[in-house]
């Protein structure tokens, strides 16, 4: 999906429970509240999958950007919806890269299935023809967008916005759009074409205690979902945004390719480097690092690439107990870019709510020349393919948290955190790559000495490491650089680097990862 352009707009393990677990509605209860999504999910996941192409009639089927974006809900009819506790709806036209119709429900107004031309503006400079005319049945919406005084009381701010397939991107306090997030992943990285599970009904059910409950009903051709969500805004004292999501899976037949909690990123450079990149930014990216704290405890930091080509990375695990992509920059000279405003976009990390048993955090990144089109996603594959006639129930906390390093989360262990990476091509060997890794006190405590430390840097296979040294760096933050330099042999296109900061026999810094290819033209 085209990118910039949108940027504007109960803890339980991960089991499978036997269909009949749920009970089933009552003849003639209306199918509204959680139980009952989680029953249509359900149902849905029984009957082979719907596979008839949604078609829009005209005008919707031919809509470009600036045609859509003149299509604008009218305020009391599909827009500024009031659905109690400060929250305001509004319902998204369809057209453009939304032909999937979406049902939606909010408290007190019946399902909107229909699509009602009078409750929207069409801008005569795109419409000389005036509005069109109806009616639309079935046609319904593309999407919601929650609006709430997020930043100032007496100010209505996006807060969320959910359309497209099953992606959906939130705000904290004072941020601008940046990273989304999804309801569910399938076949991400893999050989075959991805499958994006779409949204068909998104129902609001209450927003009691200024927190917001929804859900949303997905559906694809190898699963169906229930995702439940209750969202609390960010405020002045906790500025994040926190999603407490429940995830209620059915597979139609043997899954092995699933990706749970689904973040999606861009990142098309900073000074890590190789410098294939002319722009007159020193950096421009929505997340800049994939943080982890793994089963055992141990945090783990891997800066984002782009690389020549398409890499999956596999970070295995057990139990784990967050995941994130972390914007660390969150200063305008960082990246120079008025518009883009880069320096705003938000940090997401997913903290798994029960054991999640054995998988792997999994990091795709994909070749990219601009920064129009999302070319980052990370996700949770089980290692265990997911099997039919089961009900599987992944239950996680998403916290959308502003930039910087205040975003890390609070479990966060080490008194120590890279807060910089680069690496340039060795001026005294060509055919080599010097590396710097800067550390900062992750808290208000002072740097420890760099002779009690020790530096640790794994050997990769078809490469040598030498010239590693660690020494202090003064000013206005003063930080510990780690420095060595990566010699890769002819035939060695691709490297695995790790690197530990130890003192006193535990490691002070979560360990620092990067896969180090080699750039198109051969170089290091």
């Amino acid at each position: 999906m085209k990118r910039r352009v949108m940027l504007g707009h109960t803890a339980l393990a991960a089991f499978g429970v036997a269909f009949g677990a749920f009970p089933r509605q009552a003849a003639g209860q209306t199918p509204s509240g959680p139980d009952a999504l989680i029953l249509r999910a359900r149902a849905l996941a029984e009957r082979p999958h719907d596979t008839d192409a949604a078609s829009l009639p005209p005008p919707f089927d031919s809509l470009d950007y600036d045609r859509y974006r003149a299509i604008t809900p009218r305020a009391g009819a599909a827009a500024g919806l009031d659905i109690g506790g400060g929250f305001r709806a509004d319902l998204l036209p369809p057209g453009w890269l939304f032909s999937t119709p979406v049902q939606i429900s909010l408290p007190g107004r019946r399902a909107q299935t229909d699509f009602d031309p009078g409750s929207f503006e069409f801008d005569a400079r795109y419409f000389p023809q005036g509005a069109p005319v109806g009616p639309f049945p079935g046609l319904g919406h593309s999407g919601l967008r929650i609006r709430y005084p997020l930043n100032a009381p007496d100010r209505l701010d996006d807060l969320i916005v959910l359309q497209g397939a099953s992606y959906f991107r939130a705000l904290a306090r004072d941020v601008a759009y940046g990273l989304s997030a999804r309801g569910l992943a399938l076949g991400t990285g893999g050989p075959a074409p991805e499958e994006f599970p779409v949204t068909r009904e998104i129902e609001v059910f209450d927003t009691q205690d200024g927190v917001l409950h929804f859900g949303c009903l997905i559906d694809s051709p190898r699963a169906a979902a229930a995702f439940i969500v209750s969202l609390r805004p960010g405020n002045a004292d906790s500025p994040a945004t926190v999603m407490r999501c429940d995830l209620h899976l059915f597979v139609r037949e043997t899954v092995s390719d699933i990706g749970i909690a689904p973040l999606t990123s861009m990142f098309q450079h900073n000074d890590m480097g190789p410098a294939r990149i002319d722009d007159f930014r020193p950096a421009v990216h929505d997340s800049a690092v994939l943080v982890m704290e793994n089963g055992a405890g141990e945090g783990l930091w891997r800066p984002l690439a782009n690389p020549d080509t398409v890499q999956m990375s596999a970070f295995q695990d057990a139990g784990p107990r967050r995941f994130g992509l972390l914007q660390i920059p969150d200063s305008f000279a960082a990246f120079r870019d008025a518009e883009g405003a880069y320096h705003r976009r938000p940090s997401a990390f997913v903290e798994p709510l029960g054991d999640w048993g054995a998988g792997a955090v999994q990091l795709l990144e994909i070749p990219t020349p601009n920064e129009y089109a999302d070319n980052i996603v990370a996700f949770w594959r089980p290692a265990a393919p997911l099997q039919p006639g089961v009900a599987h129930h992944f239950a996680y906390d998403l916290r959308w948290a502003p930039a910087g390093l205040a975003a890390m989360p609070p479990a966060q262990s080490t008194p120590l955190v890279a807060v910089h990476s680069a690496s340039g091509v060795n001026p005294e060997n060509p055919a080599s790559r010097l590396f710097v890794i800067d550390y900062a006190a992750a808290g208000d405590g002072g740097l420890p000495d760099p002779a009690d430390l020790d530096l640790f840097i794994a050997q990769p296979e078809g490469a040598e490491i030498s010239g590693q040294t660690l020494y202090r760096i003064d000013g206005a933050r003063p930080k510990l650089r780690a420095s060595f330099v990566l010699i890769p042999s002819r035939a060695t296109n691709q490297a695995e680097l790790r690197v530990q900061l130890r003192g006193a026999g535990r490691d002070v810094a979560p360990v620092w990862l990067y896969r180090w290819g080699r750039t198109a033209n051969g170089g290091p």
